[in-house]
């Protein structure tokens, strides 16, 4: 069995994993809850290495907001970016989560808000939570962009390729799978970096230096990435080159390089 048709096999997933009457449990909503839990326990081991203050038990119920500031965030901003005029038609449509159709540059401000107004109701300090937490951030990428695949959403750019597939809203003619690019550099190649930066004493003493790398790292990746997706089709290309996608990665990209810039210069006078 080739590569190509092992692809083939995992992209004819039917995306609902578990129908039990009227009632349907997609991948893309699991993804989403083994993200989570995958995410609150690698948390809590980060929590115990030192010098972080605090303490693990504390991720427990961060977790909560976080998960709701992204799922709320997340879907505004598909909602407002990406297709506004077809929800416009049937608002009712905005609570199908399950069926997909986040924006992750909302989910992100989402999860940040939620995560620091967790942090200011407890008086915990908010950057040693980001480093904690958005280590392991890129597990939920890695996931949810496995359930784009099964899902055959978010699919790439027409492609010559031998291993381009054939999506089936995507026509007839083989694309790029961009959704597995993403879940490998989004995801994988990303984690493993944070995770790395996580064994250094010295860059766990500057708080936000973690955080700052993820914002960083994820828009880079994103950016390059969009140039083999298909953009949405009712917005196609900004300025005749740039998607949505990369448009909304600006200003995560100038902010976590403001972010990387303060802690390392806070760092150094302290």
């Amino acid at each position: 069995m080739t590569v190509h048709s092992i692809l083939e096999a995992i992209q004819a997933i039917d995306p609902v994993a578990l129908a039990i009457g009227p009632l349907q449990i997609h991948w893309y909503g699991l993804s989403y809850a083994l993200g989570a839990l995958l995410i609150w326990g690698l948390a809590r081991k980060l929590a115990c290495l030192s010098p972080r203050r605090v303490s693990p038990l504390a991720y427990d119920d961060l977790l909560v907001w976080v998960m709701i500031g992204i799922v709320l965030g997340g879907r505004f901003a598909y909602v407002l970016f990406y297709d506004l005029q077809h929800y416009l038609q049937d608002p009712l449509k905005i609570l199908y989560t399950w069926q997909g159709g986040m924006a992750f540059h909302g989910g992100l401000a989402g999860g940040l808000l939620g995560g620091y107004l967790y942090c200011l109701k407890n008086e915990l300090p908010p950057f040693e939570v980001g480093d904690v937490v958005f280590t392991g951030v890129p597990i939920g990428l890695f996931l949810g962009r496995l359930a784009n695949f099964i899902n055959g959403e978010a699919y790439g750019r027409v492609t010559t390729h031998p291993w381009g597939l054939v999506f089936d809203h995507g026509g007839p003619l083989p694309r790029h799978p961009s959704q597995l690019y993403e879940a490998f550099f989004e995801g994988f190649v990303l984690f493993v970096i944070l995770l790395s930066l996580n064994a250094s004493l010295r860059v766990r003493t500057r708080s936000g230096l973690i955080l700052g790398v993820f914002l960083v790292l994820y828009s880079f990746f994103r950016f390059a990435i969009e140039f083999l997706r298909e953009p949405n089709e009712n917005l196609g290309y900004y300025f005749d080159v740039l998607t949505m996608g990369q448009l909304l990665t600006f200003p995560v990209l100038m902010g976590g390089c403001v972010l990387m810039g303060v802690t390392l210069r806070r760092n150094c006078h302290a």
